[in-house]
């Protein structure tokens, strides 16, 4: 699989249609939890950021959709996510299970709030 990818659009298209759909719902989410989002590519997955701070990553391997919310999104949600494999920033969702979009719009959603919180504590008064 290729590995230096220009975009996420071309990210997503390298993956078979079934993990393509899948990816396109998660990139929705992101982007209507975050409309001002920037969106790249950083460590060779799509990458977002807020308010000039990393938001979400998130890749897709053979068995699963990992997405990596920081340490501070996954330890926020830590029960929910407890059913899923884990590591200190990131989270399995299988690809033979549905993807808890819900869930998953919840973290982006305290991720987006984490980062305008962390910018307003660093502006002077």
């Amino acid at each position: 699989m290729k590995n230096t990818f220009q975009s996420v659009d071309e990210y997503i298209a390298s993956f078979p249609k079934e993990t393509q759909s899948l990816l396109r719902q998660l990139r929705k989410i992101i982007l209507e939890k975050a409309p001002d989002a920037t969106e790249s590519i950083s460590y060779g997955m799509p990458a977002y950021k807020t308010y000039g701070m990393p938001l979400v990553y998130f890749a897709a391997y053979k068995a699963h959709i990992g997405l990596y919310a920081t340490p501070t999104g996954h330890k926020k949600f830590a029960r929910e996510l407890s059913e899923y494999r884990r590591g200190k920033g990131s989270v399995q969702f299988p690809l033979e299970a549905p993807l808890p979009w819900e869930l998953i719009g919840r973290i982006v959603d305290f991720r987006v709030r984490e980062n305008k919180d962390m910018t307003k504590r660093r502006q002077p008064l």
